[in-house]
């Protein structure tokens, strides 16, 4: 809790530096969106001052992102109107998302998944708090913030869950997170790798009956989630598959690669690992934007790989190593990087099973080394997500 709180002051401070967080910021989009669900309506009703990536189809504009974070929005703009501050609710879920991280890794611990001391789990509870892409998030609002955010927090929940209970209720309830996890982010289903190694691991003793069984209560949430978004697509434009990212209003320098690959393709694979894993985005220039190195600005995941090497049991390993490549394949193929941000946005999704590895691998690292740094990621985030906040401004 104190993590949450200490975390929530911080990024209030960030947010009063972008220009405070009690309106609604330029791209609140799902404040939009839940005004137009509270009219019964699945385009908006409300055209937004700019326009930039949603969807024109029909004289109608649509998002295309998956709709949970506007069902979070739903009650606040039930009360307060489209004018509700988005910046404030990701300040609320970014302390939520600390509490969440130091949670699942005394979880871990516990059921023995990792073995860290009490001080390690919390310097890494605080580099992920202010030492990763989560502080370049959590204090502004934005519809990719918001959705991100939320993402995360369905994901942690997932993990949580499969550590902390047992038996039918354990599947059901990993179901229920990992379904709306994809509702969020739909690529975000993958991160449930682990989880679902992990109960069939812990429930192994049970008879294939009732394991199958188990498992088909965890999967139900999940197909139910991929009606659902069927039906909301095929409302909206005819089509289950169509999400609208076609009729989306993209960014200039995107329109000629989207017409010649499309969206996903092969060909952005260079710049995305570029911007994702190998760019130094200091000094600031413009290019900055694109993102920057995920080991260079967070140099305490490189535990990861000791963590690759060391853990035991080996399935674990393989299995959280897993939900990370199967998370990170769409966002290297995808176009952009997830311009405009400082540092490899779409990482995040993956953080959770990375945070596990890194959380292995830290074990006999000296506590001074770690120290160090952790002071180095705090540095680089807090520079960058300062210099950030002033060029949103602009």
């Amino acid at each position: 809790m104190w993590s949450a709180l200490q975390a929530l002051l911080i990024y209030g401070i960030f947010a009063v530096v972008h220009g405070g967080f009690w309106s609604v910021s330029q791209y609140g989009y799902y404040n939009y969106l839940a005004d137009a669900f509270l009219h019964g309506q699945l385009h908006l009703r409300i055209v937004p001052p700019v326009t930039h990536d949603l969807s024109l189809y029909q004289g109608h504009y649509y998002l295309y992102w998956p709709p949970l974070p506007a069902l979070f929005m739903l009650p606040f703009v039930a009360l307060f109107g489209i004018s509700f501050s988005d910046t404030l609710l990701n300040l609320a879920i970014g302390a939520l998302n600390v509490a969440m991280v130091a949670i699942l890794l005394r979880q871990a611990s516990i059921q023995r998944v990792i073995k860290l001391s009490r001080v390690r789990r919390g310097l890494l509870v605080m580099c992920f708090a202010l030492g990763t892409v989560h502080l370049t998030l959590a204090p502004f609002g934005r519809v990719w913030n918001t959705g991100q955010l939320i993402g995360f927090l369905c994901v942690g929940l997932c993990y949580i869950v499969v550590l902390r209970f047992r038996g039918m209720p354990a599947f059901a309830l990993a179901g229920l997170a990992l379904a709306a996890a994809m509702l969020t982010r739909n690529h975000l289903v993958f991160a449930g790798l682990w989880p679902a190694c992990y109960l069939l691991y812990r429930h192994r003793s049970l008879g294939w009956r009732r394991l199958v069984a188990n498992t088909m209560i965890g999967i139900l949430p999940i197909a139910a989630a991929v009606f659902l978004l069927g039906i909301y697509n095929w409302l909206r434009f005819q089509n289950v598959w169509d999400n609208g990212l076609a009729y989306h209003h993209m960014a200039a320098i995107f329109v000629g690669d989207y017409a010649t690959y499309g969206a996903f393709n092969l060909h952005y694979l260079p710049a995305n690992i570029f911007y994702q894993y190998i760019a130094y985005p200091l000094p600031f220039r413009e290019e900055s934007y694109f993102g920057g190195s995920l080991f260079l600005l967070t140099p305490i995941f490189i535990a990861a790989g000791v963590g690759i090497a060391r853990m035991r049991p080996r399935w674990s390993m393989w299995a959280l190593l897993g939900s990370i490549f199967l998370v990170a394949i769409p966002i290297l193929l995808l176009m952009g990087t997830g311009w405009v941000q400082f540092g490899p946005r779409y990482t995040l999704d993956f953080t959770i099973p990375l945070l596990l590895l890194t959380a292995v691998g830290l074990r006999r690292w000296s506590i001074n080394v770690i120290v160090l740094l952790l002071l180095n990621s705090i540095m680089h985030y807090v520079l960058g997500t300062t210099h950030f906040a002033l060029y949103l401004l602009a």
